[in-house]
């Protein structure tokens, strides 16, 4: 059977299973923060744990390879797409339960209103994610973080799922958190829901910090434009974007991508940037700062897709 043959009975089968879920030849453009990133075979959105079971089960009934999308704020999908299924999680999976200081979120829920919903609850931990865009199970994955907090100061454990459907517990030590950086990284599970252990708090508090850290996070990041959130990860002893500022990169541009001239971690879309857009900038940047400043940036962003 050819590979063109697999993806389309893969997606006749998913279309009959999952209607109105199902896309193919899907721009990516559509799915990601950065609005960049040429089609993916077949995209699909299940609702619930039991579909991505069904979708995984699916794809490798038909050998077709599967790619496990949360929200798209943290990637960078290349010009020619995705071959094979994307699962897209961050439309899917928002399910939402309390027990006592513990909140359990589907691994899809926003994370932004993760932490607005703990705030409602008067549970502190939270407040440093109010304004990070992106899924709650993208988040743990990268642990993601901002203003000092970080997702393994509050994640108790998560459930989730191997790319042969069966589903088990991981608790925060298994995850070995680390600089933007979990054991889920290497291990191939897909996060299905994620559990948080809070401490009550003043929700005046809570709520004064969260508008604290939304006004700088307004007033220094180009929020009005199309990224992937910051680009490099915070090398030891500098800022990557002062880094970056003071090489005189700010503003500099490759096609439609720019340093942005708002916030020189952040790099934009201005309207018509193509992946490779980025990548040559991503490497213009990273090479003029291990030249003038003798430091290495890395890319906290995802990079996926067919070179």
């Amino acid at each position: 059977m050819s590979v063109n043959n697999s993806v389309n009975l893969l997606a006749e089968v998913l279309k009959e299973k999952m209607p109105g879920r199902v896309y193919c030849s899907e721009p990516m453009s559509r799915h990601t923060s950065f609005k960049i990133g040429g089609p993916a075979d077949v995209l699909v959105q299940p609702e619930n744990s039991e579909g991505l079971a069904f979708a995984l089960a699916a794809a490798k009934d038909y050998e077709v390879p599967v790619t496990i999308l949360g929200n798209g704020s943290n990637v960078l999908v290349r010009d020619k797409g995705i071959r094979g299924l994307v699962i897209q999680l961050g439309n899917a999976l928002k399910s939402f339960r309390r027990e006592g200081n513990r909140l359990f979120f589907g691994s899809g829920y926003s994370l932004a209103l993760a932490s607005r919903k703990a705030w409602e609850c008067g549970l502190s931990g939270m407040e440093f994610a109010v304004g990070i865009p992106g899924s709650i199970g993208g988040a743990v994955y990268m642990n993601a973080g901002a203003y000092n907090g970080e997702m393994k100061g509050v994640v108790e454990s998560v459930a989730v799922m191997d790319m042969d459907g069966r589903e088990f517990v991981l608790t925060a030590a298994d995850l070995q958190f680390g600089y933007r950086k979990t054991s889920l990284q290497e291990s191939g599970y897909i996060i299905t829901e994620v559990c948080l252990n809070m401490q009550p708090g003043d929700k005046d508090a809570i709520k004064a910090m969260m508008d604290d850290f939304s006004s700088r996070r307004i007033s220094k990041q180009p929020l009005e434009m199309p990224s992937a959130g910051s680009m490099f990860k915070r090398p030891p002893g500098y800022f990557a974007g002062t880094l970056i500022e003071e090489a005189g990169l700010k503003g500099y541009k490759v096609g439609g991508a720019q340093v942005s001239p708002k916030h020189a971690g952040f790099v934009v879309n201005c309207g018509n940037a193509t992946a490779a857009d980025v990548l040559q900038l991503i490497a213009d940047v990273r090479r003029v700062i291990m030249e003038k400043a003798g430091v290495e940036l890395h890319p906290e962003v995802l990079v996926i897709g067919e070179e």
